[in-house]
């Protein structure tokens, strides 16, 4: 690594693959765990927090020391790269860890993994599911307890075999028992957790969390308008849902000159079956709670247990292309070989398209309350609305700007108003004030989205 590649480097602050140290201490040791068991990621010792190269004394032994104080101290051992480079007459350490293939891997017992600019204590939770992942396989595809072929219905099946091959993914001579059995959703006579979800006669007798839970509230939770709990295998469960949408969401009709009517729904349904199909079929099964569907009079909101899996964070959802990490893969599979999901990591991206098409706020990913959440609100933010809010010309721009790309940093707002860093700083705090943009990240990252 040159000076210019290394200068570029320090530019980028610390984040999910970089982190700066002055010296070498227990930490170092953390944060290489933690990018083992994410994305792999580079430290460097001897730079301060803010990115101001201080240097670091290096003797004779010390890389070698260094490299096996990280060595030793982890299990399964990580291999560093470790290289010492002059900057402005300072010695930096320039530290690679590679993500390994087998995870987790720990120091001292404990698992971390890389979230932003930090690392993070890995619930036992998380552990379990980041090593089932790691070696190749999913906890859908482990057999249901006491369950087996009577407890699938068939005609299920075999109406999944004739949408299956309706759509080309798969194409399907067996009958639907051989079907499960060649699939691997039946192993040795028994059920797997994903025929039963998909498939099963009462996928919710052994596991009851496998619901839906929809309801329709006027502001806050006290008021409720209508309220539905959809018990049902995952592939009628996405219709269902999707029912209790519509008749909780208005409709108004345009009449273009041809014989039918077009249906203007107040939010693209697309964007929301979107969102309903990856909180079925991306969430965790084996937390105790129901897939939530809220739909209030500004917005729709829908939450499924369990957060990103590791070597994912929600900026990658915004890109149009990211890794793809499947939590039920066998679940998934099946999702999409009937044509329910298109390309396995598109989803979000779909439903950002569908936004932007439907005219409507984008939507706002996150994670909250040990699950992921799909936000989308109704375009109430119109120029003529914000005018009698009492903002400015440059304060509707920038609502504009967000409305069209997601969010806006102070930066961001520097370069369409033209205003100094402390005029940007108070015009988007009087946004936040009035509660019409959100405040976002910390340190480098932060940024606003629009508010409720």
């Amino acid at each position: 690594m040159n000076k210019d590649s290394f200068n570029t480097l320090v530019k980028k602050g610390e984040s999910e693959v970089l982190e700066f140290k002055e010296g070498s201490d227990k930490e170092v040791i953390e944060t290489a765990v933690a990018f083992a068991n994410t994305k792999g990621g580079t430290i460097l010792i001897g730079v301060a927090d803010n990115g101001k190269v201080k240097g670091v004394q290096v003797g004779k032994e010390t890389l070698k020391n260094w490299a096996n104080g990280i060595s030793q101290g982890t299990d399964p051992r990580i291999i560093p790269e470790i290289e010492q480079k002059e900057i402005d007459g300072k010695t930096v350490v320039i530290v690679r860890i590679k993500e390994f293939p087998i995870k987790p891997v720990a120091v001292k017992g404990r698992c971390y993994r890389r979230v932003g600019n930090s690392n993070r204590i890995m619930t036992t939770q998380e552990i379990a599911e980041m090593h089932i992942h790691s070696v190749g396989t999913s906890w859908d595809a482990f057999p249901a307890e006491n369950k087996t072929l009577k407890d699938i219905d068939l005609k299920k099946v075999g109406k999944y075999i004739r949408e299956a091959n309706a759509t080309g993914r798969r194409k399907i001579a067996e009958n639907p028992t051989e079907v499960l059995k060649k699939l691997e959703l039946v192993k040795d006579g028994k059920t797997t957790w994903a025929a039963l979800l998909t498939f099963g006669k009462e996928p919710q007798r052994p596991l009851l969390q496998s619901a839906a839970h929809c309801g329709r509230f006027r502001i806050d939770k006290t008021q409720i308008i209508d309220d539905l709990m959809v018990e049902t295998d995952l592939i009628s469960q996405v219709d269902e849902v999707m029912k209790f949408i519509t008749r909780n969401i208005s409709v108004r009709y345009e009449f273009e000159g041809k014989p039918r009517r077009k249906e203007v729904w107040e939010y693209p349904l697309e964007a929301i079956r979107e969102a309903v199909i990856n909180a079925v079929v991306h969430r965790d099964y084996t937390a105790p709670s129901n897939v939530q569907v809220e739909i209030y009079d500004d917005r729709i909101e829908i939450w499924n247990p369990g957060r990103l899996l590791p070597g994912i964070i929600i900026d990658d959802l915004y890109k149009k292309e990211h890794k793809s990490v499947i939590r039920n893969k066998l679940i998934a599979q099946i999702f999409y070989d009937i044509g329910h999901i298109e390309k396995y990591g598109s989803g979000t991206i779909k439903i950002i398209d569908f936004c932007k098409r439907g005219g409507i706020p984008l939507p706002e990913f996150k994670e909250v309350s040990g699950g992921f959440s799909v936000v989308l609100r109704k375009d109430i933010y119109t120029e003529e609305y914000l005018r009698n809010l009492g903002l400015n010309e440059r304060q509707i721009q920038a609502v504009m700007y967000v409305k069209e790309k997601g969010k806006i940093t102070n930066k961001g707002y520097r370069e369409i108003t033209g205003l100094s860093d402390e005029g940007a700083r108070i015009d988007l705090n009087t946004l936040v004030e009035k509660k019409i943009l959100l405040l976002r990240g910390k340190g480098r990252s932060v940024h606003y989205i629009l508010g409720n």
